[in-house]
């Protein structure tokens, strides 16, 4: 790619920001309505956290370029024992996170189709929705990725409209009177909330994958990723203090579509119908590039030897077709386990496994870049490096730590489910030796 073709730092945040700015935004205000307003310091909060990992991991895309995909980061820089813990919770993450985004298609789908309220019809529809994108996945990435790339303007319009709306309309006896509906210390609701709020903020690694298209990575690189954070948490902040500021937080809690039904109270039903449909329309899309998504890491995680690689293709140049149907068949099992007698409860689960999941995964990349670090010839830069890392790996810590204690255990019981696949790939590497 010749320099006059590669792009600047601001295009470069753009992608950062618009690659974190998914489906999954449009559920969060009805999830955070047990917080209420005061959610916004946890945005506050995971805001600061999400700028320090980003720095992180643009110091990561430049110390080790060639790199592919962040679950090797911890076995490289680790040893091979972590790298399999990262790459445990990057794969079960990735099909667990999907689940979630499949509820916000139903969500927004029940709009037109009230039918699909409830535990039972809602996991029945999301479960729809998984194998149907599967299906289109099998027709060739191609497809999806058109998908994908033709609804992401289309699904920015909800988030728009709502702050642009919320500005002209904000009320803020509403916005103070939802503060704190469950009038618990704030001390104990702020720092569980930032697992859920940081589930927004998955995707800024992909300042590493910019590295190659930008025109002076050593510049351009911390200029995208804290860039793209910070333009991805203003938009988030904004759209929940607008909702918040429109919808009280007991009716939020209820909700399935909060942006169609803010847009709903402002500009009347059919502009609240056109707003459901964008988002859906950018949930469907979201869902049927992570579906490939999560097929990739399957495949990659067996050709790295901690899967068996019966559950997988293994070979790059083929549609992934055992991979998208075995994670296609985990995210089924995941709905059914997660089913919650509301949507918001069922999605809230499944983003706080998934968020734990990835803080495991963005703790030890961290922590890998201490060493990694050691590789900057100056003395101020690379403490400075080191204590970026360090840093970055507390907040992941303390960002576990803060979770709902049932969560950890489940998170726990995740990780523990995959140490025998962790026998059986040394088992296999042992044999491959002796052959050789």
């Amino acid at each position: 790619m010749t320099t006059t073709k590669k792009i600047g730092p601001f295009l470069a945040a753009l992608l950062v920001a618009g690659n974190m700015i998914g489906s999954g935004v449009y559920l969060l205000p009805a999830t955070l309505a047990s917080v209420g307003s005061s959610s916004v310091l946890s945005w506050l909060a995971a805001t600061a956290g999400g700028l320090v990992l980003a720095g992180a991991f643009a110091l990561l895309a430049m110390l080790r370029p060639t790199l592919n995909g962040i679950a090797t980061y911890a076995g490289d820089g680790l040893g091979r024992p972590f790298g399999f813990a990262s790459s445990m919770a990057y794969w079960v993450s990735s099909w667990v996170g999907n689940v979630a985004i499949a509820l916000a298609v139903v969500g927004y789908l029940a709009v037109f189709v009230p039918g699909l309220k409830g535990p039972v019809p809602t996991t029945a529809a999301a479960i729809g929705a998984i194998w149907l994108l599967a299906g289109a996945n099998l027709l060739g990435p191609r497809l999806v990725a058109r998908l994908s790339g033709l609804t992401l303007l289309i699904g920015l319009l909800p988030i728009l409209a709502v702050i642009v709306l919320g500005v002209i309309d904000f009320d803020p006896h509403v916005f103070t009177g939802s503060w704190n509906p469950s009038g618990k210390p704030l001390a104990e609701t702020i720092p569980p909330s930032v697992v859920t709020v940081f589930w927004a903020f998955l995707g800024f690694e992909s300042a590493n994958v910019a590295a190659a298209a930008v025109r002076d990575p050593q510049r351009d690189i911390p200029i995208a990723a804290l860039g793209g954070v910070g333009l991805a948490a203003v938009v988030y902040m904004a759209a929940t203090v607008a909702i918040m500021g429109i919808i009280p937080a007991g009716e939020l809690a209820t909700s399935t579509a909060p942006f169609a039904d803010a847009v709903t109270r402002l500009a009347g039903p059919t502009v609240g119908a056109a707003v459901a449909v964008c988002a859906l329309v950018k949930a469907i899309g979201t869902l049927g590039g992570w579906i490939l998504v999560a097929a990739e890491t399957n495949r990659a995680t067996a050709a790295e030897g901690f899967l068996p690689r019966a559950i997988s293709e293994v070979e790059p140049d083929r549609t992934p077709v055992r991979d998208i149907l075995v994670t296609s068949a985990l995210m089924t099992g995941a709905a059914v386990l997660s089913a919650s007698p509301t949507l918001g409860e069922q999605f809230e689960v499944l983003i706080n496994v998934s968020t734990v999941l990835f803080m495991v995964v963005y703790g030890l990349c961290a922590l890998a870049l201490v060493r990694f670090a050691g590789a900057i010839e100056r003395p101020g830069p690379r403490l400075g490096a080191r204590l970026l890392a360090l840093a970055g790996a507390l907040f992941s810590i303390w960002t576990i730590w803060s979770s709902d204690r049932e969560l950890l255990k489940v998170t726990g019981v995740v990780l523990l489910a995959t140490t025998p696949l962790w026998a059986i790939s040394a088992l296999t590497r042992r044999r491959a030796a002796a052959a050789a």
